[in-house]
């Protein structure tokens, strides 16, 4: 009989993960046992993905507000640090911030506008275009900001950043000063010292900073990049990609995550014979196109897959093919023509017009993002996701 389904995703209900959990093996059983309960083989290249929150949680890699304010205060010592483009988010940055100003005597808080790097917006920027001001040019103090736009809260949370942020740093008894710039030379007019807390734009900003007289240029991957009195850490990302865990606590991103996903993949060939791809992921690269918000506030959508996951699509778009190549075929000759070009497509289609339009990502991205939307960020209980037939196309 003719296959009639191509890709399908499953989010997989397994047990809460706790400190010390083999993660490995539960993976492995929830993967198993739901193949078992809801009748479906596990077969060659499948794919299992595991949310890099319960890879997290298993390994303890957790680290407190003291212990960031420990690793901040030895890297700045007295200094006044300039604070610069923080995500705007009480579950990606509040608790961070509030270990920085916690190590620190003063902060200058220096925010992008009209959003922050993953897109959300302090102010719209049309009304950027009505007060005539350009954020590429243009640095406001916070009285500037304010008389200009007032108060503002976010679409989504009814946060007012700005004061949140504030707040937060002054609790800690630090004192603080806003400025809004896009600008990373605008904070050298304020501090030498500066902790940049962007994600995906922190090498250039450090670049810009240290060849115009910057003294000391830190980045959250530089904090708690090893572990401050017994804290967890990740060596390669440190504060990117944590969470808020407790009131007084981070989660921070997974750390040596590979054997994880060649354990999983090992353990499964040994019980079904088959090889299937593991890899742990994190929030999916998509945008909202209402909230305008990237998704992406984690250093990489995986920080470990196994080796069949590495690479992008090589596609063609049957549309193309269909109006094109074979526009004058119908039905079972149509059919045959595509699957035998499919069958002979060249291994690498880069430039070519039969694979126009097909989505040039790397496959980890691709698949983080469609396990990320499978799992959500609530109460789904689903932080496992099989996924079959990814890798299936029209002829199969």
């Amino acid at each position: 009989m003719e296959r009639v389904v191509g890709t399908v995703v499953r989010g997989l209900r397994g047990p809460i993960i706790n400190e010390g959990d083999n993660i490995e093996q539960i993976v492995v059983d929830t993967v198993l046992n739901a193949a078992k309960v809801e009748g479906y083989s596990i077969e060659d290249r499948d794919i299992v993905t595991v949310t890099e929150s319960v890879v997290a949680r298993a390994q303890g890699n957790y680290a407190s507000i003291d212990d960031i304010a420990t690793d901040v205060a030895a890297k700045f010592g007295d200094d006044t640090v300039g604070v610069i483009f923080p995500i705007l988010s009480r579950n990606r940055f509040a608790n961070c911030l509030r270990g920085i100003a916690k190590g620190v005597k003063k902060v200058v808080l220096m925010l992008s506008y009209p959003s922050d790097e993953v897109g959300n917006h302090l102010v719209d920027i049309d009304e950027l275009d009505v007060k005539g001001i350009n954020p590429w040019t243009d640095t406001l103090t916070e009285a500037e900001f304010r008389e200009h736009f007032g108060y503002k809260k976010h679409t989504f949370t009814g946060v007012d950043y700005i004061e949140y942020y504030k707040e937060l740093i002054e609790a800690e008894g630090a004192a603080c000063e806003v400025i809004f710039s896009n600008n990373p030379k605008t904070i050298l007019a304020y501090t030498k010292s500066v902790l940049t807390c962007d994600i995906h734009t922190r090498f250039r900003t450090k670049r810009i900073l240290t060849t115009n007289g910057a003294e000391k240029v830190f980045s959250l991957d530089n904090i708690l990049a090893e572990s401050i009195n017994g804290s967890g850490f990740n060596a390669e990302y440190g504060l990117l990609g944590s969470n808020k865990a407790t009131e007084e606590s981070v989660k921070l991103f997974p750390h040596t995550c590979q054997p994880i996903v060649d354990g999983i993949q090992a353990k499964i060939k040994e019980a079904t014979g088959k090889t299937v791809e593991v890899m742990v992921y994190g929030d999916g690269a998509f945008k909202d196109p209402v909230g305008k918000i990237w998704e992406l506030a984690d250093p990489v959508v995986s920080p470990a897959y196994t080796a069949g996951l590495d690479g992008t699509p090589n596609e063609v778009k049957l549309k193309y093919l269909a109006d094109n190549d074979f526009a004058d075929l119908r039905g079972e000759e149509l059919k045959t023509a595509i699957s035998e070009y499919i069958q002979n497509k060249d291994e690498d289609l880069t430039g070519q017009m039969a694979a126009q339009g097909t989505t040039p990502r790397k496959l980890t991205d691709l698949i983080g993002s469609l396990s990320d939307l499978t799992s959500g960020s609530g109460d789904k209980g689903t932080p496992m996701i099989y996924i079959q037939g990814y890798f299936d196309n029209y002829t199969k």
